[in-house]
This record gives structure tokens, C-alpha cells and sequence, in this order.
């Protein structure tokens, strides 16, 4: 089993942290995909994965999984360990709501910020406006989170799950483009303390 990624790039950090909750790191190989080079959007990777984009799961029947919501997803039903996904229909009916929510408010609102709005690796083509409008969607979504996390330990719940994972991702990437959480999103931030604190994310 290999995964290309480029450590430290967030979707990259979904999937590790995922694999070290399932004590699986070393079950792994690690392909670097030098991505600020362009390696990704060269003809070798793309025949992995048309999308190019990093991370991409190669198992060992020649089988290519893009999308970190699917290689997680996959994590947690091959390896052992702790459920990310949840065991009931409503526990996966709701995290997976909410992983979609972090995903696509936070995540993906703060890469179209950092591709548009900032220099991000030299797009061709950018939209300015469109980017500072998604960094006030995210900020917004922080304030939604952290209304939820007043109410529950995790984001699903009482139970830790891959939702958590892509939020903590999100807000690293956060970090990243300078995008601070706001001061009085105390649950927000206490989350964030206690994510980082997990044995299995300190070691990513």
C-alpha cells in the first residue's frame, strides 16, 4: 500500500492522522509528490490521479483512490482500531454531515482563499474578490463550530471522529495563510488544544 502525498499539506495531514489513530503509519509507504514543483501536474501522476491532486491511495492491486474523504474512509474499515467513521446510521449519518461541512466551510474555503487572494502556487488564473469572500466564509464557519463545541466534547459528539480531523486540518491550514481564529471562539480553541494533545496527532 502507497500513498503520494506532500507532508505537512493538509488533505495530506487528514490521511496521516487517520493512519496513526489506527496505529498503521508503518503499514504505509510514503511516495513525496513534490507539489510547490509542479510533479503533480506531470503525466506520471496524473494517469494516478486525473484531478492532480495529492493524496492518492495505491493499493496493491493496482487500484487508485483520490479524494482524502474516500482514503479515509478506507482506513477505517481495513485497519483496526478506533471507528473515525461511527458504528450506528445516525452516529455516520451525522459525522458524516459534519465532516462536509468542515471540509468545504473551512478547508476548502481557506485553500480558495489561499489560491485566489494570496500568491498560492502561482495559479494562472485567480479571482480575488472570490477569494477574500470564502476567508469570511471560514471565519464565519468558526463561529458555527464553535457554537456547536459549546454543547459537546466532539465535533459528532461524545465520540472523536474523522470530522474532528478534517476541522483540525482546516484550521492548521488556517495557520498557515495567516488566518487567525477569533479570540472569542473559546470552544473553538479549546478543542483545538485538546485535538493536539491526542497522542496519535502530536506524532503527525
Amino acid at each position: 500500500m502507497k500513498i503520494y502525498d506532500y507532508k505537512g499539506f493538509p488533505n495530506p495531514t487528514r490521511v496521516r492522522i487517520a493512519l496513526a489513530e489506527k496505529n498503521a503509519l508503518q503499514a504505509v509507504e510514503f511516495i513525496h509528490i513534490d507539489v510547490l514543483a509542479g510533479e503533480h501536474r506531470e503525466p506520471a501522476f496524473i494517469a494516478k490521479n486525473p484531478s492532480a491532486t495529492v493524496p492518492v491511495l495505491e493499493l496493491a492491486d493496482g487500484t487508485f483512490i483520490s479524494e482524502s474523504s474516500a482514503i479515509t474512509e478506507f482506513i477505517d474499515q481495513h485497519f483496526d482500531g478506533i471507528s473515525l467513521f461511527g458504528t450506528s446510521a445516525q452516529e455516520r449519518a451525522v459525522i458524516h454531515m459534519l465532516q462536509k461541512q468542515a471540509e468545504s466551510g473551512v478547508l476548502d474555503a481557506i485553500g480558495a482563499y489561499f489560491h485566489h487572494a494570496t500568491e498560492g502556487l502561482m495559479e494562472s488564473y485567480q479571482n480575488k474578490d472570490w477569494g477574500l469572500k470564502q476567508k469570511q466564509n471560514a471565519i464565519n464557519k468558526m463561529h458555527y463550530f464553535n457554537q456547536l463545541l459549546s454543547t459537546r466534547k466532539y465535533l459528532a459528539g461524545n465520540n472523536y471522529s474523522v470530522a474532528d480531523i478534517t476541522l483540525f486540518a482546516g484550521l492548521a491550514f488556517a495557520d498557515f495563510v495567516k488566518i487567525e481564529i477569533p479570540p472569542e471562539c473559546k470552544h473553538l480553541l479549546d478543542w483545538r488544544a485538546s485535538i493536539e494533545s491526542r497522542p496519535a496527532v502530536a506524532s503527525i
